[in-house]
């Protein structure tokens, strides 16, 4: 287990959600996630976990928290990433909701308190907005959502549509509900022993969700209610490596394996796995080829048809691309345009 060290100021006793914040190298935005957290017009509690950056963000956040009633700071000893993180803050924390608030995004000051009327009064487990994706030079900006370009109202979402909606490409580029980031009561994820699977480092916010509605969870997506996303190249989301795609898919058979899954629902896992499984063999012919591993190369020959199938596929698609480029035709066709 990591070790924790631990700072804050008191005040949490009225707090009516936890808003954890996982930070890691986040110097240049916890300020302002932080300082979107405490200004909410509900009491919450604000719980900053530094996953030992290497920059001064253990420092900034001792300050911000510094004197400010309910706010505390969690220290890791060593990076063990965003998950493990915020199951840290999870189990030090009070208020009978939590939401997770990323340390590059930040919200808008009314945000908790309209998603608690809503979770209180329809007895929803999980309730989420609609998410404004934005840029660091509009950061306020509320034209590109994840979901939905329109107002839709709020959908309940079963776990078949759950994960069908996080097949790559059902919303469009990156737009998979797995990015949501609900208001989620307490007592359900302590009934059900619910927390972030800190093996993973991609997709552990999907797991998560899919566990809950596995286990009878109401979970509820509406329109937004001022969750802003800020799109940065080099955030952890972006990064797919093959021992992250190896978890997803393990998380998926981890979910298959529930006794009680609905055939809707086991369909949809079975599609979601196959598609990660042809991203994990791409990444693990790539890395066999990288290391001249002529037996792991030839491992790819055992892979399911639909797999196989899909490297064959881009392999092609490869083969074309540097027939392209030796040509000097380069490798967008609109530019012969």
């Amino acid at each position: 287990m990591v070790a924790i060290s631990e700072s804050r100021s008191g005040g949490e006793a009225d707090a009516r959600a936890t808003i954890v914040i996982a930070a890691f190298n986040a110097e240049d935005t916890l300020e302002r996630a932080f300082t979107s957290a405490i200004e909410q017009s509900v009491p919450v509690e604000t719980i900053v976990v530094d996953d030992a950056s290497q920059d001064s963000t253990a420092t900034l956040a001792d300050r911000l928290c510094r004197g400010v009633p309910g706010a505390r700071v969690l220290r890791q000893t060593q990076n063990a990433g965003p998950a493990a993180a915020r199951n840290r803050a999870i189990d030090a924390s009070t208020a009978p909701w939590i939401a997770v608030l990323d340390a590059d995004d930040h919200m808008a000051p009314d945000r908790i308190a309209r998603l608690l009327d809503e979770a209180e009064r329809d007895e929803i487990d999980l309730l989420a907005d609609d998410l404004y994706r934005v840029r660091e030079d509009r950061l306020q900006a509320t034209q590109d959502r994840l979901w939905s370009r329109q107002d839709f109202g709020h959908i309940d979402v079963s776990l078949a549509e759950f994960v069908t909606a996080n097949l790559h490409g059902a919303r469009g580029q990156r737009g998979e509900m797995g990015f949501i980031k609900p208001l989620m009561r307490r007592r359900f994820l302590q009934d059900h022993g619910l927390r972030y699977a800190e093996t993973m480092r991609l997709g552990e916010d999907y797991f998560l969700y899919a566990q809950a509605l596995a286990a009878g969870a109401r979970l509820r997506l509406v329109d937004p209610r001022g969750y802003f996303a800020v799109q940065r190249s080099g955030s952890l989301s972006a990064a797919h490596r093959t021992e992250d795609l190896e978890a997803l898919l393990a998380a998926d058979q981890t979910l298959l394996q529930h006794p009680h899954l609905a055939r809707a629902a086991r369909r949809a896992l079975r599609r979601h796995s196959m598609q990660t499984r042809k991203e994990w063999a791409w990444r693990r012919l790539i890395d066999a080829v990288k290391a001249r591993d002529l037996a792991a190369m030839g491992a790819m020959w055992r892979e399911p048809p639909a797999v196989f199938a899909s490297l064959a596929g881009k392999l092609g698609e490869q083969a074309w691309l540097r027939g392209r480029h030796r040509l000097g035709l380069g490798t967008d066709p609109r530019r012969e345009r």
